[in-house]
């Protein structure tokens, strides 16, 4: 007999407005509890999964965001919580909206490909206008059309610009500066890029021949299911210094935000590591509560080369994301009868959210080298991290919040932990 709804929420307590544990003992082997902040409006459907989870038996394999939250907290390695942020549900593994960190120092410590998801380095990217909403209001349609027109969407779309076999794995290795070198980008991108838009551990001969030919016909291609390229206008300032610094501060400004991956080539590079990692876990002996979790050390040679395999997929989704810039930048110069620069149609940021990365955090005290996956989420620092560009020292790294299709989507900027804590990012509505 599995445990009531009232039983469950005892696991569950109340530490702070917004914030709730998830206490060990939730799940087997929990090594960490977990954590998730949600308001009251958003609790209601985290609770409700849960129940309805409950009053199912575990009929179907479903599993509510928290248990997946809970199982991630089982993993060997984690350090300190697995975490789950406000928009968190059920995903593949790990919930999609969940954080978690393991201590590269760990012997025991792994990744996982559920942790970073099918579409590795999904990500969104801003670029800012110097149109008003008055300017693209009577040719709106067309604006569309002409977007539809240069970037192809949906299952199965084959990208407009030539690409090689030659061309695809430089694209792999070099990320946005294979985009710089053929002219798809500008200089000034890769400075408002995540990780100036190149991982430097892509290796290309861990990426399966499978995963390239799915990967060759779609770059600059945008995909199906929640991604988009959305003309939004600038609706609600909240912080006008930090609009201002990024160029985004009038109210009725166009902008185009972009949000896609790595296509098919992401979902077979996480396809490979994870039959090769169901077969490390039986060799290593590694028990999870959940076979959606499979995972490897990530010392282990399965760990290394999925590692490997990801910055070439995390790579194509930087050089994606620069050629459908490049396509988007083409259909507007084309409406407006000028060209880019002349539109101010440069990059705010773009910023991963479905990767696992090697970053130093300080964990109690002591500055550890940590792998961070965070899956459906982003990387939020602060005002003089070193991380973030030279332009955005004084405000904190933009934090973009893509909405779904026709809602709101929203600008942050990353903040100091003890403000973080306290909700207080600055935002911008578009």
């Amino acid at each position: 007999m599995g445990r009531t709804y009232e039983q469950e929420m005892d696991y569950i307590e109340s530490i702070a407005p917004c914030q709730y544990l998830v206490k060990q003992g939730f799940v087997p082997n929990m090594r960490v509890p977990g954590t998730f902040y949600v308001n009251e409006h958003l609790k209601s459907l985290i609770f409700e999964e849960l129940q309805a989870a409950v009053a199912k038996g575990g009929v179907g394999g479903f599993l509510p965001a928290v248990k997946q939250l809970a199982n991630v907290a089982a993993l060997p390695g984690i350090v300190q919580k697995s975490i789950a942020l406000p928009d968190v549900h059920s995903g593949y593994g790990f919930a999609i909206g969940n954080v978690a960190a393991f201590d590269m120092a760990d012997p025991e410590a792994v990744v996982s490909p559920g942790g970073v998801g099918f579409d590795i380095n999904c990500g969104v990217r801003l670029l800012r206008t110097n149109l008003m909403e008055a300017d693209v209001a009577p040719v709106k349609e067309q604006l569309a059309q002409s977007l539809f027109d240069h970037i192809p969407v949906g299952v199965g779309s084959q990208g407009i610009i030539p690409t090689t076999a030659k061309d695809l794995e430089a694209a792999l290795e070099m990320g946005m500066d294979y985009s710089l070198r053929e002219g798809y980008a500008w200089a000034e991108d890769k400075e408002h890029c995540e990780e100036q838009g190149r991982l430097l551990q892509a290796d290309i001969t861990k990426v399966s021949q499978r995963a390239k030919k799915r990967g060759l016909p779609q770059m600059g291609t945008l995909g199906a299911g929640n991604h988009y390229a959305e003309i939004q206008v600038v609706e609600e300032i909240y912080d006008e210094a930090a609009a201002r610094k990024m160029g985004i501060d009038r109210l009725g400004q166009v902008c185009v935000m972009i949000h896609s991956g790595s296509r098919g080539l992401g979902h077979q590079v996480a396809t490979d590591a994870l039959t090769a990692m169901e077969r490390a876990m039986a060799r290593d002996g590694i028990q999870v509560n959940d076979r959606q979790l499979a995972c490897a050390r990530i010392s282990s040679k399965e760990g290394q080369d999925y590692l490997a395999a990801m910055a070439c997929a995390a790579n194509y989704a930087f050089v994606n994301r620069a050629s459908m810039t490049f396509l988007a930048r083409q259909a507007f110069a084309k409406m407006f009868k000028k060209p880019p620069d002349q539109l101010d149609m440069h990059v705010v940021y773009d910023v991963s959210h479905n990767i696992a990365k090697v970053e130093e955090h300080l964990v109690d005290g002591q500055m550890k080298q940590l792998l961070v996956h965070r899956k459906g989420s982003t990387r939020a620092f602060p005002p003089h991290h070193p991380l973030i560009p030279i332009d955005y020292q004084l405000t904190g790294q933009p934090v973009l919040i893509g909405g779904t299709m026709g809602t709101c989507s929203y600008v942050l900027t990353g903040q100091p932990l003890i403000i973080a804590l306290q909700i207080q990012a600055s935002k911008v509505q578009v």
